[in-house]
């Protein structure tokens, strides 16, 4: 069971539990969300999927495509459209250089994390490479073989 950092003031959302198994993250950045207000609603009921959805940089601005937002059920003819496109702000810096750094071959930027800091949404952006098959299977061989050290660890200091 993992741990609570109770440290961390994050009040998180949605977590992209598929995107580490898929990816080789090489770099991570935290970016806010322009939102409307039942976007807002629907994300402090708890309710999003990060698992499509993607960043992409169009004419120097930073966009998140395809997360998914659950219209807000108490929301009335000005609720949100689900899928749409929700800008991101960063820095104009952090932007050139995810630009540059994820039009080399084989770069992708993917969300990580959403979640509430002081009352803003905001979303971990990472920069990340598509892992091959065998490195998929490789790392989950890695985590096998640590959950057998750890367990035959738990074992010996039972009996002795």
């Amino acid at each position: 069971m993992a741990k609570k950092n109770v440290d961390d003031p994050r009040k998180i959302v949605a977590n992209n539990k598929k995107a580490r198994h898929d990816y080789v993250i090489e770099d991570v950045f935290e970016a806010g969300l322009v939102l409307s207000g039942t976007e807002v609603k629907a994300l402090r009921m708890g309710r999003a999927s990060l698992t499509d959805g993607y960043a992409a940089i169009d004419r120097g601005e930073a966009w998140l495509e395809n997360v998914h937002i659950p219209a807000y059920f108490q929301g009335t003819w000005n609720n949100h459209a689900p899928r749409r496109r929700r800008k991101l702000l960063l820095h104009r810096e952090e932007i050139a250089r995810l630009e540059s750094k994820s039009r080399e071959k084989g770069h992708t930027l993917i969300p990580l994390s959403l979640y509430f800091l002081d009352g803003r949404a905001k979303v971990e952006i990472a920069l990340a490479r598509g892992k091959k098959e065998y490195d998929k299977r490789q790392t989950l061989r890695e985590q096998q073989d640590m959950r057998e050290a750890q367990r035959a660890i738990r074992h010996k200091e039972m009996l002795g």
